[in-house]
């Protein structure tokens, strides 16, 4: 085919995806105008403002797959009137404008979460509601959905390089000075225009019929003889692994209960995807007959592994996302095992249901984790018989155990949710109020001596800086590796060393050890080096150092370091301000 046939047949594929799927590229469309506001205005914007902004552009990103989903509703049930489909259309505004008012007010963990899982589902019902009236060839539709993903996705790498091709080879031949931005604008446009415009149009329509066709022989390739050996392999380390356990009793931690979750999540899709061949190849069909019985018993373990680490330290967020996604995979793996014929549509189905309970309702991810959290603490209170009508009473006989657990649950409702939501505390109460209430201050939980230590300078980033008084300004990163001019000068910061040097024709004519400068702050804010991240007092974090020609003002960012065995911080990094003045 020649070249310009090709870019013909791209055309008209983008003029087909325009024509079936309009009010999805107009908010594809409309999601790149408002990130290239937000850019615009950059930081002219107040934080209040950047956060409309940005709520706006989050809920434009989620009548994407909203819209999508409308459409396909509208085309699967073709008795439907045009009016019904404009009824649908205003239905979905009304739901992002609810959404953005309501469930959208701020950045928290809860709201975040919950559009990640608002999306997800309606990304996964895009993938099956063409598929809801029909029962065979599900796996051909979903192959080829994902065929025309990572097509659309190796068209837009190749555009997108190519235009920054262009843009570099103009900007050093031509001395263009093209800006920054114009690297940035052209992956909006590309990413959020070009790629989902090429991407819907090879979206097949609802009655197309794929009798005819054939299974890609790539894929066969890739997944019988590259991924399902594999995973045959790794099905037998664990299983290795998991008979050393029992041998020694010594239960894993959570990393081997994700990697045994992300194995068997990637065994579901590839049992999926080799499901349109099992009559005709021998070797997947023993893999789907017996790789969901071998999975069973490492999925069984894995429960264990997670029971005993909820048991020790309750339900939060993570583990509960953990914990679902493991019941997922192990039911699919029953249907598998116990289904005569296979109907794969419920794979996406029964995982959908599952997001959107995560995010809300009385089963969801936050409200199980907050009675998890509630019944942990009131176990700790009881024990220590430090509840009495349902009221806290301090003791003094609590031992630093309790004492962290208590500490570690309040810091959790703290950081995710509210201590509102905390049984047992009175109104108003505050992390501050803790040794009015229970007897003791908040205590951080043991902390190894090989953790890393972050201390930022308060209101770091937003505070205003006074160069009144001085010629130069510039910052640490700047010097690192490579010499700045500065007057009749030469600056540089050797990292490693901690070391910032002015120098003159190669003789040395200032240096400061910025490691001995940290060294000193965490001094004063000693009383602190008990937490990994806290902040530092920004008039300490101020240095002024004079010689006979120079007057130096470091203004301190950030420290970071590991704390030794004397409990004292080894200063590995700093990130600091240098104003210099020439006398």
């Amino acid at each position: 085919m020649k070249i310009g046939d090709k870019f013909k047949n791209i055309y008209t594929s983008i003029k087909k995806s325009f024509r079936r799927f309009p009010i999805t590229i107009a908010v594809s469309i409309a999601l790149v105008v408002i990130s290239i506001i937000i850019n615009e205005k950059g930081f002219g914007l107040s934080v209040d403002t950047r956060n409309i902004y940005e709520r706006i552009r989050m809920i434009i990103g989620l009548g994407i797959p909203l819209s999508l989903c409308i459409q396909l509703i509208y085309e699967q049930n073709p008795n439907l009137k045009g009016h019904h489909k404009i009824l649908a259309y205003i239905l979905g505004a009304g739901f992002l404008v609810f959404y953005y008012k309501f469930l959208l007010k701020d950045f928290n963990m809860v709201n975040t979460v919950r559009y990640m899982v608002v999306s997800l589902f309606f990304y996964l019902a895009f993938t099956y509601i063409p598929w809801l009236k029909r029962k065979e060839d599900y796996e051909y539709y979903i192959i080829k959905v994902f065929s025309s993903f990572f097509l659309t996705a190796i068209y837009s790498f190749v555009l997108l390089m190519g235009l920054f091709a262009i843009f570099f080879t103009i900007d050093q031949l031509f001395n263009a000075n093209i800006p920054r931005k114009i690297y940035y604008y052209s992956f909006l446009v590309v990413g959020g225009i070009f790629a989902p415009s090429n991407f819907l149009a090879r979206i097949p329509e609802i009655d197309e019929d794929f009798e005819e066709y054939s299974y890609p022989k790539g894929l066969k390739v890739l997944l019988l003889y590259i991924v399902i050996p594999l995973i045959s392999i790794y099905t037998l380390i664990l299983y290795i692994y998991f008979g050393k356990i029992l041998i020694t009793r010594n239960w894993p931690q959570g990393i081997v209960s994700h990697l045994v979750l992300w194995y068997s999540t990637v065994s579901v899709a590839v049992i999926f995807f080799i499901s349109p061949i099992l009559d005709e190849n021998k070797w997947a069909n023993r893999f789907k007959s017996w790789f969901p019985k071998f999975n069973i018993p490492i999925l069984i373990m894995m429960f264990v592994s997670m029971g005993i680490r909820i048991k020790e330290y309750g339900i939060t967020e993570n583990r509960y996302f953990a914990l679902i996604l493991g019941l997922w995979v192990l039911g699919i793996m029953l249907y598998f095992i116990f289904s005569k014929k296979l109907r794969n549509i419920i794979i996406p189905i029964l995982l959908s249901v599952i997001v959107i309970n995560s995010g809300f309702g009385p089963l969801s991810s936050f409200s199980v984790s907050m009675r998890s959290q509630n019944h942990r603490l009131k176990s700790i209170l009881v024990k220590n018989h430090m509840l009495v009508d349902n009221k806290i009473v301090d003791i003094e006989s609590i031992n630093g155990e309790d004492k962290e657990e208590i500490s570690g649950i309040l810091d959790y409702f703290q950081k995710n949710h509210s201590l509102r939501n905390v049984k047992y505390l009175p109104k108003d109460f505050e992390i501050d109020d803790m040794e009015g209430v229970f007897g003791f201050p908040y205590v951080e939980a043991n902390i190894s001596k090989d953790d890393y230590y972050y201390f930022a300078t308060e209101y770091e980033g937003q505070s205003v800086i006074d160069v009144k008084g001085y010629d130069y300004f510039i910052e640490s990163y700047k010097v690192y590796r490579r010499n700045l001019k500065i007057d009749h000068m030469d600056a540089s910061y050797d990292m490693e060393n901690m070391v910032f040097k002015l120098s003159e024709d190669g003789s040395k004519v200032y240096e400061a050890n910025m490691k001995a400068y940290g060294e000193k702050i965490m001094e004063k804010n000693k009383e602190n080096l008990n937490k990994t991240r806290d902040l530092i007092n920004l008039e300490d974090a101020i240095i002024i150092d004079e010689s006979q020609d120079l007057k130096i003002k470091y203004i301190i960012n950030n420290i970071s370091g590991k704390k030794d065995s004397e409990g004292k911080i080894n200063v590995e990094n700093m990130e600091f301000s240098i104003l210099i003045k020439i006398k």
